[in-house]
């Protein structure tokens, strides 16, 4: 039984399926939060109607005898905020931020968070990361993930994909059939500095 109802992960929902819904004066800032207000900060957000993505995963323990599901910021601290200058205040006003971090490569970040959402839509369990491990870049060659890129990794006896936001360092893996990768023969060069 989950603490809480999943919250939207995004604002609006069509962030990532309608790209054109986003204004086009726009560009990504990344939210450094106080300590564990990424949740109100969406909330605040969603009520002002400021575009913004807040990957959540689902945790799933045992207490006292009963199963209990939460929630939880894929990447603890952060937000993502679309918008311009008027957005950024927006989110300012709230109190409940640390900084916002101006984002260079504006194509490479939303690339990157498009791919999370990808893996967040399906129906497997994720797994946050912390940083990027040595490995194989690889494509998901057959399944739901075809055409998926990113990195192998082993942990407990499973292959594991790795997807990485760049900009973070940090990521998200997702367990898979060894069969059901390919390995790519070139890793992708970073895209040049805008």
């Amino acid at each position: 039984m989950p603490l809480l109802s999943a919250e939207p992960r995004a604002f609006p929902e069509s962030l990532f399926s309608d790209p054109t819904s986003l204004a086009a004066d726009g560009q990504w800032w990344v939210l450094y939060t106080r300590s564990r207000m990424e949740k109100a900060l969406a909330r605040q957000l969603r009520a002002k109607e400021v575009p913004f993505y807040l990957p959540l995963y689902e945790q799933t323990w045992k207490s006292r005898g009963r199963r209990r599901t939460s929630y939880l910021p894929l990447f603890p601290g952060y937000v993502f905020l679309h918008g311009g200058d008027s957005a950024r205040i927006a989110a300012l006003e709230t109190n409940l931020l640390c900084a916002t971090l101006p984002v260079v490569d504006q194509d490479r970040l939303f690339d990157d968070l498009n791919r999370v959402e990808r893996v967040l839509g399906g129906s497997v369990p994720v797994n946050p990361e912390e940083t990027l491990p040595p490995g194989t870049p690889v494509e998901v060659a057959a399944g739901s993930f075809q055409g998926l890129r990113g990195t192998v990794i082993r942990r407990n006896g499973q292959t594991r994909l790795y997807i990485e936001v760049e900009f973070l360092r940090r990521g998200v893996s997702i367990e898979v059939e060894e069969w059901a990768l390919r390995a790519l023969t070139t890793r992708t060069e970073p895209r040049d500095q805008r």
